[in-house]
């Protein structure tokens, strides 16, 4: 049989075969094109809660963050007493430390000679306040 007969037999079955690949491919290409819709909307909805969540908050005084960096220090060093607070008209630390004020983040520096619990403080507007202890200690 010459060789051109031999491809006009295979050539329906070849064109088969190339229309399969294709459609195979177009598929995984739509479903991964799906699954990254999916979780990109999965993501956007995340957001969206937090963002929620984030303004229910607001309005609300709330001490988001009290804590010191490091928390052990050795005698004569110094660490960072860092705090983030929400709708606080006022700030204070016991014992005293100074440049505390109102703030989402703000660090000061503190260099306490033996192991110390400090205490912040915050009010608001409407005279509801909070507090919440850290004990910072010296090795």
């Amino acid at each position: 049989m010459p060789f051109v007969a031999k491809v006009r037999l295979v050539l329906p079955f070849l064109s088969i075969a190339v229309l399969l690949v294709l459609g195979y491919d177009a598929w995984v290409f739509y479903s991964r094109r799906q699954n990254a819709e999916a979780v990109e909307q999965k993501r956007g909805e995340k957001e969206t809660a937090d963002a929620e969540r984030t303004l229910e908050t607001i309005g609300h005084l709330k001490i988001l963050n009290f804590y010191a960096a490091p928390p052990v220090i050795g005698a004569g060093k110094s660490t960072r007493l860092c705090y983030s607070v929400v709708d606080a008209k006022s700030v204070r630390v016991e014992p005293p430390v100074e440049g505390v004020y109102p703030a989402l983040s703000h660090c000061v520096e503190v260099s306490p000679k033996k192991s110390t619990e400090y205490t912040l403080f915050a009010q608001d507007d409407a005279g509801h306040s909070v507090s919440q202890k850290i004990v910072i200690s010296v090795r």
